[in-house]
């Protein structure tokens, strides 16, 4: 199997907040030169980007930037439902299927299809979120007849093959044995279960050993069938292809899906909060993670919420966590917050790891600095500083390649912001007061937690 072209890695979907690079913050103390710095070519660069909405003659969209001046193609797709969308007893389903699509289809089996693609000189990939199934390929622009074909035929008539079943299968199990030895993995699972309750996010995206062995080519394809239709589309391209090109290979491509997915319902959840879970192992250092309420990506409220959490902990090396927790007691090597957008349930989550003889200290600091920005907020200078550094550094942290910024349109488009958002986005920042990080500081931070705990039992701080 060819390894997966996934989206940055991280457990989050859209634009904003630390999953795209908007929740690392940066206080005044720090962040002038940087942020100088970012401003000047990066900013040009999303100004100077042309998005062409190209729409084929099968009613397929997508979003295009035209560049010449390398002889290269990224294309990056994305179909609703992902591993919410795993029938109950066969978890793990869409994971098992991403890994197929390259091992055969149509009339090549894997390795003929494999032989093909390495003479297009493509590289294609594909990836399960909760929310969505990716697909990814970069191919030479000389050679894009070839590559897309190719495509065409891994997305609307994947084999699902025995053999590579057995083979893609077995690597998935081997995987999830390994991992029930690992306590993070281990731990991991009981804290989606408890935060999740039955939700499926609660779920593996990896499947059950009793799970994955269930899974049959039928299940396989009856699911592909349901899903890859073409009205759950989200396709962006960029690279050295004119619209009039794209369009007809859009329908050469998707054209052959059904027009209409067959997703089951998934009903939005909240976090289960005020809970504390102990996952005792006899480990030298103890990981703690706090999950909080989170923000949708619509709401009015989302950007103040974005800066909010660049400066509680968004920031690798200057937010006030990382000055509280490493700088000044040097308890931890990291430690950072994550506005984490799922299509049904959002959260902000803090992350650690310290000595398991000072997790207690470690914890109580982490709520100490919580518990004052939710009471008093950043100061300004702290709130213009990063400011300053989101809207600079946007393009280094989205659009510093070609799939990267295939990968940033995709989003832009899940979170329905409008071709036009990179010309708006920095205005709607610098439009954001003090009085309304404050907010929510307050709105998001105010609640007692969920924590977890993994290491030797915690003692009395």
């Amino acid at each position: 199997m060819r390894p997966s072209f996934a989206r940055p890695p991280s457990p989050t979907r859209g634009e904003g907040g630390a999953w795209r690079g908007e929740g690392k913050a940066l206080r005044a103390s720090a962040t002038l030169f940087l942020s100088i710095l970012f401003l000047v070519l990066p900013a040009l660069a999303a100004r100077a980007m042309d998005i062409q909405q190209v729409t084929s003659s099968k009613g397929i969209n997508a979003w295009l930037v035209e560049d010449h001046s390398i002889p290269i193609i990224a294309i990056r797709f994305v179909f609703d439902g992902g591993s919410t969308q795993d029938p109950a007893g066969r978890e793990g389903l869409v994971n098992l299927m991403t890994g197929l699509f390259d091992e055969g289809a149509g009339d090549l089996d894997s390795e003929a299809f494999q032989t093909r693609l390495d003479d297009a000189g493509a590289e294609m990939g594909f990836d399960a979120a909760r929310d969505g199934t990716y697909g990814s390929m970069r191919m030479l622009a000389d050679q894009k007849d070839a590559a897309f074909d190719l495509l065409r035929l891994a997305v609307t008539s994947p084999r699902f093959d025995q053999a590579p079943i057995d083979r893609i299968r077995s690597q998935i199990l081997s995987g999830i044995i390994a991992s029930e030895r690992d306590p993070n993995t281990v731990a991991q699972t009981k804290w989606l279960r408890a935060i999740y309750g039955d939700h499926p996010y609660s779920r593996p995206d990896q499947g059950t050993k009793d799970s994955i062995a269930t899974i049959t080519a039928a299940d396989l394809a009856a699911f592909h069938k349901a899903n890859f239709a073409r009205n759950g589309l989200h396709v962006a391209v960029v690279g050295d292809i004119d619209a009039a090109t794209l369009k007809q290979k859009l329908d050469d491509v998707f054209g052959g899906l059904p027009e209409k997915q067959l997703l089951q319902p998934v009903a939005d959840t909240e976090l289960k909060l005020g809970q504390q879970l102990e996952v005792d192992y006899d480990l030298p250092q103890t990981s703690l993670q706090f999950a909080y309420p989170g923000v949708k990506r619509d709401a009015p409220d989302f950007f103040a919420a974005v800066l909010m959490n660049q400066i509680l902990g968004g920031g690798t090396f200057t937010s006030r966590l990382y000055d509280e927790v490493r700088e000044k007691r040097g308890l931890a090597y990291s430690v950072d917050s994550n506005l984490v957008d799922h299509q049904h349930s959002n959260a902000l989550i803090i992350t650690t790891a310290t000595r398991s003889d000072r997790a207690a200290e470690t914890l109580g600091i982490v709520k100490d600095v919580v518990k004052k920005m939710a009471g008093e907020g950043p100061t300004e200078a702290e709130l213009d500083a990063t400011k300053k550094y989101m809207v600079g550094a946007y393009a280094i942290s989205n659009l510093d390649s070609s799939s990267a910024i295939a990968s940033t349109l995709v989003e832009l488009q899940l979170d329905n912001l409008g071709i036009d958002y990179m010309q708006r986005r920095a205005a709607l920042i610098n439009g954001v007061t003090l009085d309304q990080v404050k907010a929510a500081a307050k709105k998001l931070l105010t609640p007692e937690p969920a924590i977890m705990s993994i290491g030797p039992k915690l003692e009395a701080k």
